[in-house]
């Protein structure tokens, strides 16, 4: 809801500041029927697919906007992939929001494209759609298909595209309307390792991104160094003095977490998981797997949960008193 709400309301705004109707929009889905959203509140559409399909020529959309959440693989739908390839093909742009990603990649859209999607859905779109090329920033565009990561990426995706349209004074006034900050650029990381490890040098933020980057193709520490121009004890003093961790320890957890989003997000086996990750052997993997994380891979995925769980957040929130949510009065 996040995603989807973002991106409409930056186009509202756009209307807003403008002072007349430069965007409308409307609402499909693949039957027409609602859709629930991952907070429980329904969607209500327009029309479905198939109807959206006979509207006239001169009344069709600029750009399609996929937006999808959680299980997205119980979306996959042959009438929309089509819908999708034929607007494509017809000249109308294609965007995915959060795990729209998916789905485009399922109507073969983003066959050697670059796209991104949330981080902790990047590990399966690239097991899944391998000859996408996955990035790990807020926003990509290839053409006339364009991705984000979702979240509040979507306010500025929609921002990015109003301010090309109509310049940057309008973009910088729709986010004064919407109390942002700033307006993030379309390359910025969706992670900042600044926020998740410290105040760092650069040197350590280039080498850990380099990491990230090849965590599949699983590169030697040395040549992360070579990537920094550093030698690799140069490297490894200061990864020691602004983490306190070794370059190859930073590099060992990278890959367990990559590992661990494909076992919950996936029916792969362990064994592919972990070769996908660079480990020679499943039960090394399994070793580590289970040292790092608590558990073993397969219990894990049991448990089944589908997002990020920070377990040292639980023993805080267990501590405090249970108390009622709020209410909210729609008018």
């Amino acid at each position: 809801m996040l995603a989807f709400t973002a991106a409409i309301e930056a186009l509202r705004l756009a209307n807003a500041v403008l002072g007349r109707e430069a965007y409308s929009w409307r609402i499909v889905t693949a039957n027409g029927k609602p859709v629930l959203a991952s907070c429980g509140i329904p969607v209500a559409p327009d029309r479905s697919v198939s109807e959206e399909r006979l509207v006239p020529h001169s009344q069709r959309a600029d750009m399609i906007v996929v937006c999808s959440g959680w299980y997205v693989e119980n979306a996959f739908d042959k009438t929309v992939a089509g819908w999708l390839r034929q607007s494509r093909n017809s000249g109308i742009e294609i965007a995915g929001l959060c795990t729209g990603a998916f789905i485009l990649g399922d109507a073969g859209l983003l066959s050697n494209r670059r796209c991104t999607i949330h981080w902790e859905h990047s590990p399966m779109l690239r097991e899944m759609f391998p000859t996408a090329i996955v990035g790990g920033n807020l926003m990509e565009s290839d053409g006339d298909v364009h991705t984000c990561a979702g979240g509040t990426a979507s306010f500025d995706m929609m921002l990015h595209f109003v301010g090309e349209r109509f310049g940057r004074k309008v973009a910088l006034a729709i986010g004064e309307q919407a109390i942002i900050g700033r307006q993030r650029d379309p390359s910025e990381r969706q992670r900042s390792h600044r926020r998740t490890l410290g105040s760092l040098n650069p040197l350590v933020i280039a080498a850990v991104e380099f990491m990230e980057d090849n965590i599949i193709e699983q590169v030697k520490i040395s040549a992360v160094a070579e990537h920094i121009n550093l030698s690799r004890r140069q490297m490894e003093r200061v990864f020691a003095r602004e983490i306190a961790t070794s370059p190859a320890r930073l590099y060992l957890e990278l890959r367990l977490d990559h590992a661990r989003l494909m076992v919950l997000q996936s029916s792969m086996p362990i064994v592919d998981i972990a070769i996908g990750c660079g480990f020679v052997s499943a039960s090394h993997f399994s070793k580590c797997f289970r040292l790092f994380h608590g558990a073993s891979p397969q219990s894990l995925r049991e448990q089944r949960q589908r997002s990020v769980f920070v377990p040292a957040l639980k023993s805080q929130s267990e501590e405090r008193n249970s108390v009622a949510g709020p209410s909210f009065i729609l008018h």
